[in-house]
């Protein structure tokens, strides 16, 4: 009776033991798919004048999880940041090791009027820390106005599509292209825009997570399939 009484113990202590590994091994499995990803901007990531679900970063991320994807969109935006800006908090910003960035900044630049080869060298330094750290990116671009003359627009769009080229970054070639998609500018100002005219209002934003979300997409699979 002892002896059996002890193989019937050695049992139990077996099947707790097991479902104890089983446990483990799944939350390991579950845990080891979920990607962090950065979204390094200014107010268009911050999100400016919105709610804060109905901002970029939210909107973003919960495109993403509707499509399956176990995903987690981190805000590092800050209103009125340039790429000098955001070059002097890159460090920090990926200090928390996340797997993939979103660069989406150049907006204030171009509301400034810096010079292009200024934002192409702060651009050029996020890009090569994210490099140092074998991150995959995603770089966003701007389509600059014509009123500060033919060759700046020329030389500052011409930055994001070279950079991305150079680092081997995923490029979202406009930020706004969606929206310009939608009609002329004044009916896209009333039906998309905040009243400020530069920051898209909750509908904006949507449709212009519905455009690049194939991109973000693409930059978490290079994740999973680098692991």
């Amino acid at each position: 009776v002892v002896a059996f009484a002890k193989y019937g113990l050695n049992c139990a202590l077996r099947k707790v033991v097991l479902a104890f590994c089983f446990f483990v091994a799944f939350a390991t499995s579950g845990s080891a798919q979920s990607i962090t990803v950065v979204a390094l901007g200014d107010s268009l990531v911050q999100g400016y004048g919105l709610q804060p679900e109905q901002g970029f970063v939210p909107q973003l991320e919960h495109w993403l999880q509707a499509r399956g994807q176990d995903v987690k969109v981190q805000n590092a935006g800050v209103s009125g940041d340039t790429t000098a800006g955001g070059l002097a908090r890159i460090e920090w910003t990926l200090a928390s090791e996340p797997d993939a960035l979103i660069i989406i900044l150049g907006g204030n630049d171009l509301l400034r009027g810096i010079l292009p080869e200024h934002s192409r060298e702060n651009l050029d330094s996020i890009l090569d820390a994210a490099a140092n750290r074998g991150l995959p990116v995603l770089l966003a671009g701007h389509e600059a106005p014509s009123n500060y003359g033919p060759e700046y627009k020329e030389e500052f769009e011409a930055i994001y599509p070279e950079l991305a080229e150079k680092y081997g970054a995923a490029l979202y070639p406009k930020f706004f292209a969606a929206l310009d998609a939608e009609g002329g500018r004044n009916e896209v100002r009333r039906k998309y825009m905040q009243d400020d005219g530069v920051h898209p209002n909750s509908d904006g934003v949507a449709l212009i997570v519905a455009s690049i979300g194939p991109y973000v997409a693409d930059l978490i699979r290079n994740v999973l399939v680098s692991r």
